[in-house]
């Protein structure tokens, strides 16, 4: 492990420092810190000469000043000679723009592709994007990881084989599936209508939930009116409880407000975006740590074995 390197900007510095302590390697020294107009200025203070670095930096909140501080910090890492060098991305900022879906609208997770390769990513080593096809954005490897073995755990553990996994929506059916499968438990989904972006309307539900626990599956919760929802309406048919799981608790705008006054009971999370604010002092949420998951992945890369071998 000599010629491997973590380093991580100001995203989740708590994750990095998780990794490498699973890795049993110390966290590479970076500064990172912004000028007085706002300008962020990066400085690699270790020799990187020849060795394989992998960057943690979730594109979180805020998203632009972290998409900043990856690409300049993977800059830095390249003109230092860097053998190569790997974006880790627990959360993929900008991942639901990955469609031109109206005139006239950017696909900005490509954007976000291009930038870094543009400045010198050779690898990205990401977590349950929103859209599997966002890999194709990138002309480079792209290992896709899975927060999967993690819930399943959890979900194993803590509740009884009375359970039904619920899809939040069409899309995630394919997900929802898959835990469902897994589990060997039955299958619902959420018929909803959206008006506004943010914004939803379940309408019904399609299987039955009556009687059962019900915990439904999403990849990330933003202002949780999805979820919130969703619980509402599985009560309405019958559920006897309702959880939620999620890959990314982004929780932005009203999401704790409409967490605390909802029918769910607990949404479980894990840490690919660190809480801030009240999302930390929320009795209803639950963390789950993937660093493990994330370490053991790099160090498959490092050495050049199978990734994919951990979700077999």
């Amino acid at each position: 492990m000599r010629d491997l390197k973590i380093f991580s900007g100001n995203a989740h510095l708590r994750m990095a420092e998780e990794i490498a302590a699973h890795l049993d390697i110390p966290l590479s020294e970076a500064e990172v810190r912004k000028f007085s107009d706002g300008e962020i200025f990066v400085e690699i203070k270790e020799n990187v000469r020849g060795t394989d670095v992998f960057v943690v930096q979730p594109t979180c909140t805020p998203v632009n000043d972290h998409l900043m501080e990856l690409v300049i910090m993977i800059d830095a890492l390249r003109r230092a000679s860097a053998r190569r060098i790997t974006a880790v991305l627990p959360y993929y900022g900008y991942a639901r723009q990955d469609r031109k879906n109206a005139p006239r609208v950017p696909i900005t997770a490509k954007v976000v592709a291009e930038m870094l390769m543009a400045v010198g990513v050779r690898r990205v080593l990401c977590m349950d994007l929103h859209a599997g096809q966002i890999g194709g954005f990138f002309n480079i490897p792209v290992d896709h990881l899975y927060a999967a073995p993690v819930v399943l755990q959890y979900i194993q553990k803590t509740f009884d084989d009375n359970v039904i996994m619920v899809s939040p929506d069409a899309g995630g059916v394919e997900r929802t599936r898959a835990f469902a499968k897994r589990l060997n438990s039955g299958l619902a989904i959420i018929d909803k209508r959206r008006d506004k972006p943010n914004e939803c309307e379940a309408m019904h539900v399609i299987g039955d939930v009556e009687g059962k626990t019900a915990i439904l599956m999403d990849d990330m919760v933003d202002t949780a009116g999805t979820l919130c929802a969703g619980a509402k309406t599985l009560l309405e048919n019958g559920a006897k409880e309702v959880h939620a799981c999620c890959s990314h608790p982004v929780l932005s705008g009203p999401a704790i407000e409409r967490l605390n006054g909802s029918e769910l009971k607990s949404l479980v999370v894990t840490n690919s975006i660190p809480l801030r604010g009240e999302a930390e002092n929320c009795d209803k949420i639950k963390v789950l740590s993937v660093s493990k998951l994330l370490a053991s992945a790099i160090s498959r890369i490092h050495n050049e074995d199978s990734v994919s071998s951990l979700f077999v």
